[in-house]
């Protein structure tokens, strides 16, 4: 069919899209605090007169480092300084910006104190994620008083920034907000009517306003996010949006719980779990275990530190506990999860129940720091085998006595070094099993002493 000439020409895969407005920020961009009136949470910190707020609202503020869960407010106050100072602001994300960045900035940065007297602030995001070389980029120009450093983070700068930066930084700890802080938060969003969701007439009842609480953990931004979510796919009746707790709850699918894999959460989460078993408290221990596998936690990892466990602080008070805990690892290897979470509860809650020794553990680290630091102590002749005429001609073997030709099958016989003769590594405890064994290390003890005596 011939086209008319007159006809326009329409290619939709060139033709220009119709210009659309803008779509509007997130809702936890938008409602982000402006001034400390709108800052919900860490009253500690920033209440009125407080040491950080008066260095802020006074234009005083030296390097500093905040350390806190996400959601918790480290960038907003971080807008907050950007907003009050007289100093140039300049922000980083440790995750777009490179090492030529950087220099360009702390460049620019000597250049401006120098012209004009006025020194920069530095905000770096997500600072633990900078490398040692990135991070070295901002020392000469925080030592010289060129810039001032602001590093926000949510892992232990005592691990991930370097010493140097860290002794010229004062390090503020955020906490996670509570319940009650995240629902303040949520109540002001849906207030609000140019920043928040007052405009939509959404209507909210306080069990599903909880439920969001709850579930953000302490994280303002996941609340903030949940809120909006269940708004708009809220269903319109009599011209107002309504939000139950099942329709949080749909939203919600499962509760996002804070944890990082390879940060200081593991090792803390791993810590409480082992010491909760160590002061058998099986309550606490199924508890951390929980913790780390709805997480997200690799349940072998947790398998072997249930078989580390087993061996250094339960040991031979309880031999089968090491048994357990081997044989939970093989279940979840066998099962895969989440089936295998309830044979890891059932190793942790016998580990917790145990009798408790550490001898074995003690034991060997003696015994390692003896072989650490002395000389290395030969093998005596008598303990030595003797496969060949040459061996035996050197002794190789002389004077071993074969328990079992022995009376009660104990030999009169020395197997330390001479350097270590009477050496004691393992003290069993008065628990458990170990009493026994125990009893039974005394008496053969009384067997050799006596056998010496005549």
């Amino acid at each position: 069919m011939k086209r008319d000439d007159n006809e326009p020409v329409t290619d939709s895969l060139f033709a220009e899209a119709p210009r659309r407005k803008p779509a509007p920020a997130p809702l936890a961009d938008r409602m982000r605090p402006h001034t400390f009136d709108e800052f919900v949470g860490q009253e500690e910190l920033l209440a009125p007169g407080k040491p950080l707020r008066e260095s802020i609202e006074r234009d005083l503020l030296q390097s500093i480092i905040l350390w806190g869960p996400p959601g918790t407010g480290k960038t907003t106050l971080a807008r907050i300084v950007a907003d009050t100072t007289q100093a140039q602001f300049v922000a980083f994300s440790a995750v777009m910006s490179g090492i030529k960045e950087i220099r360009d900035v702390m460049s620019g940065a000597e250049r401006l104190r120098k012209t004009t007297g006025r020194r920069t602030i530095v905000f770096i995001d997500e600072i633990h994620r900078f490398n040692k070389a990135q991070q070295d980029a901002f020392l000469p120009r925080v030592e010289a008083g060129d810039i001032v450093l602001i590093g926000a983070t949510t892992e232990n700068p005592s691990f991930e920034v370097n010493a140097a930066l860290l002794s010229r930084s004062k390090v503020f700890v955020l906490r996670a907000l509570t319940t009650g802080e995240v629902t303040t938060i949520l109540e002001r969003a849906l207030a609000d009517p140019d920043r928040g969701l007052g405009s939509q007439r959404a209507s909210i009842d306080a069990g599903a306003l909880h439920a969001i609480a709850m579930y953000a953990n302490g994280d303002a931004r996941v609340a903030l996010n949940l809120l909006e979510l269940s708004v708009a796919a809220a269903p319109i009746v009599d011209d107002r949006r309504s939000v139950d707790v099942s329709r949080v709850e749909q939203a919600i699918q499962r509760r996002a719980l804070l944890y990082d894999k390879s940060g200081e959460e593991h090792y803390n989460l791993i810590s409480a779990l082992h010491k909760s078993m160590r002061n058998s408290d099986p309550d606490a221990s199924v508890y951390w275990l929980a913790r780390m596998l709805e997480a997200g936690e690799d349940p072998l990892y947790i398998a072997r530190r249930l078989v580390r466990f087993a061996s250094e602080d339960v040991g031979n008070a309880d031999p089968q506990a090491l048994t357990v805990a081997v044989a939970a690892k093989d279940a979840v290897h066998f099962i895969g999860m989440p089936e295998g979470n309830t044979a890891l509860a059932q190793a942790a809650i016998y580990l917790a129940t145990a009798p408790k020794s550490n001898a074995i553990y003690e034991a060997y680290n003696q015994a390692a720091e003896d072989a650490h630091k002395d000389v290395a102590q030969p093998v005596p002749l008598h303990l030595r085998n003797a496969p060949t005429k040459l061996m035996k001609d050197l002794d190789y073997g002389k004077g071993y006595k074969y328990a079992h030709n022995e009376e009660d099958a104990v030999a009169d016989m020395s197997c330390l070094p001479p350097a270590l003769e009477g050496r004691k590594y393992y003290d069993p405890k008065e628990r458990g099993f170990e009493k026994e064994i125990k009893r039974r290390l005394d008496g053969w003890a009384d067997i050799k002493k006596r056998r010496k005596t005549e």
